[in-house]
């Protein structure tokens, strides 16, 4: 079979799938409740003992309180990613937080939060 051909095959078969699971809502982000968000800490941090869970306005993400500090809980896509706040840069942007971790593996993310709660968001990240 030509290369050509083959090519075309395969990214008309990648971009169906896409398009497939984009249709049936696959590809929608995590909405959280309270209940969602403990559930999903104790996924990535089973050993925590979770004290308190704040979940934005926009239900795509969730501070924790637990026994060992304030950690940050967002959706990323259908998944979730959830880190302790340690060792980060916080910033302002127009729709929200931007968060610089200063890890290799989760290099920053940005939240978007209603004007309200960023003040509380940032009073909670960076207090000790």
């Amino acid at each position: 079979m030509p290369l050509e051909i083959l090519l075309i095959m395969v990214v008309s078969g990648v971009s169906l799938v896409i398009l497939i699971l984009h249709l049936s809502g696959r590809s929608a982000q995590t909405v959280l409740s309270p209940e969602d968000a403990r559930s999903a800490w104790h996924r990535h941090f089973p050993d925590d003992d979770v004290r308190q869970i704040l979940v934005a306005e926009n239900t795509h993400a969730a501070l924790v309180q637990t026994d060992t500090g304030t950690g940050l809980l967002w959706s990323f896509g259908a998944d979730t990613v959830a880190r302790h706040l340690i060792d980060f840069d916080v910033m302002e942007t127009p729709k929200g937080l931007r968060l610089d971790f200063h890890d290799f593996g989760t290099p920053g993310v940005s939240l978007t939060l209603a004007p309200p709660e960023r003040a509380r968001w940032q009073q909670l990240m960076t207090s000790p």
